[in-house]
């Protein structure tokens, strides 16, 4: 029950409007994830920005088990093995971002997607985390139990062979 584990990976493209720009990011996640791409609405109105409530301005997908594992050693690689010690947070959580999709190993630039960067989240956790997540009987994670920042940086670490910079 203490081993710990990758809950899921969200890849995030944000683009800022919608239109002939959004469907290329949709187009550039799906080629590199193999799954569809999902959107997300704007919550506020930010008229400097033009930006409308309810409009799509970007999309992500949602990696969990093998896929999640397999893109994530692909993200690492787009990143040199390298990764912060500030991008781990105090639960154990890891964000980071790819400047470029080209960073990847397997990817070439495409002239009919463009040049996109990405954000991707990184969900880590131990068996027994359903319990803050099931419908009947939900229960908070025991302070013992919770992943901290040391672990999950080790873990990363360990699994990945990912280099942390302090």
């Amino acid at each position: 029950m203490r081993s710990l584990r990758i809950a899921k990976v969200v890849v995030n493209i944000g683009v800022g409007e919608s239109g002939e720009k959004l469907l290329r990011a949709e187009k550039l996640l799906e080629k590199l994830t193999g799954q569809k791409p999902v959107r997300t609405i704007a919550k506020k109105k930010i008229p400097v920005w033009g930006v409308k409530r309810g409009e799509p301005i970007g999309c992500k997908v949602t990696l969990r088990k093998k896929k999640a594992e397999e893109f994530l050693r692909r993200a690492f690689e787009a990143v040199d093995n390298r990764i912060s010690a500030k991008s781990f947070d105090n639960d154990g959580n890891l964000s980071f971002g790819v400047h470029e999709y080209i960073d990847f190993p397997d990817m070439k630039f495409d002239p009919e997607i463009g040049m996109f960067g990405m954000d991707i989240s990184v969900e880590i956790e131990r068996p027994g985390y359903r319990i803050k997540r099931r419908r009947l009987q939900k229960r908070k994670i025991p302070t013992r139990h919770k992943v901290r920042r040391e672990e999950a940086m080790e873990f990363i670490k360990e699994k990945f062979e990912v280099d942390i910079l302090s």
